[in-house]
């Protein structure tokens, strides 16, 4: 097998060698970081490298779009690679390969940085906003002391999820359980200030 291998490798030409260098590390790196990122596993990587640093930019609720980074590239060096493989084996000049193959790299970080900018702003849209529930309504699920004197919970839905937060109270009396109430302001970033709806 190795000899085999050694054999075909003797007989290729010297630009082939480069693309097949090229090609097959590219190819291994872009799985590992499509299956990382699509996993989950790769979600903070996602942030910081798919816009340059948007770990940062990311907390403001912002998402850049960015051509040169490292996926993209990988994605550039993948579709160089077997694209000028391709034309070399059809028996075009390496001129023309290489043309081909960095045109067909360009479009790859083109599609690469539309598919991440995408999945960025998934993982953004799934993250909850808490300012999100000013103004809505809700269940009362644990009673509400009056006049900020304790906490209760409030089952408020937040961008089309149903979630139970702490709430507290300015009104003079308890919310009871089961008792609906709307988000007034949030409080300590993490508390709704609720008062009761009366009807």
């Amino acid at each position: 097998m190795l000899i085999d291998i050694s054999t075909w490798w003797a007989a290729l030409i010297l630009p082939e060698k480069v693309y097949w260098i090229i090609a097959i590390p590219s190819t291994v790196l872009l799985i590992i970081q499509i299956v990382m990122t699509l996993g989950g596993g790769d979600a903070d990587e996602l942030d910081g490298d798919f816009d340059g640093d948007m770990e940062a930019e990311d907390m403001d609720g912002g998402a850049g779009w960015q051509f040169f980074t490292y996926k993209n590239l990988l994605g550039f060096f993948t579709l160089f690679g077997w694209t000028g493989l391709g034309f070399l084996k059809m028996g075009l000049g390496l001129l023309i390969a290489v043309f081909f193959s960095v045109i067909a790299g360009l479009i790859m970080m083109a599609i690469m940085a539309a598919l991440f900018y995408y999945i960025s702003k998934l993982y953004q849209s799934g993250t909850m906003v808490i300012e999100n529930a000013i103004g809505h309504t809700g269940e009362v699920y644990l009673k509400i002391p009056p006049d900020r004197e304790g906490h209760g919970k409030i089952q408020v839905e937040i961008q089309g999820t149903l979630r139970t937060m702490d709430a507290i109270t300015d009104d003079e009396k308890e919310l009871p359980t089961g008792s609906i109430a709307q988000v007034l302001e949030i409080v300590n970033n993490q508390i709704l200030l609720v008062t009761q709806m009366l009807y």
